[in-house]
């Protein structure tokens, strides 16, 4: 005798259906759901392979990020030197023009 679904079987008895058609009723809602027990396994299978794909792209993008997080680090501290030179050189343009203005100053009051 196949697996059957006891439950099944009995209800189909109570609703006064012969012995051998409930019998073989319940064995084939037994193999479907033993077929469909597979297919589960089989889903969850299927869903554990893609979180791990998930994480695996996951643990990739966060090292791609954190190489583009260091090239805009290098960049930011090259633009910090540059402003550094820029207000540098905005000192000396102010500092040699007032000492030109001064000198022109003292040559033209003579």
């Amino acid at each position: 005798m196949a697996l059957q679904l006891g439950a099944v079987r009995d209800a189909f008895l109570a609703a006064n259906v012969p012995e051998a058609k409930a019998a073989a009723a319940a064995e084939e809602l037994a193999a479907y759901n033993a077929e469909f027990s597979g297919l589960r396994s089989e889903i969850r299978e299927g869903f554990a392979r893609v979180d791990q794909e998930f994480a695996k792209v996951r643990g990739e993008m966060r090292e791609g990020f954190a190489g583009v997080d260091q090239k805009f680090a290098r960049v930011d501290q090259e633009f910090a030197k540059v402003r550094g030179e820029i207000n540098l050189l905005r000192w000396m343009c102010g500092t040699n023009l007032v000492l030109t203005a001064g000198v022109l100053f003292r040559l033209l009051t003579h």
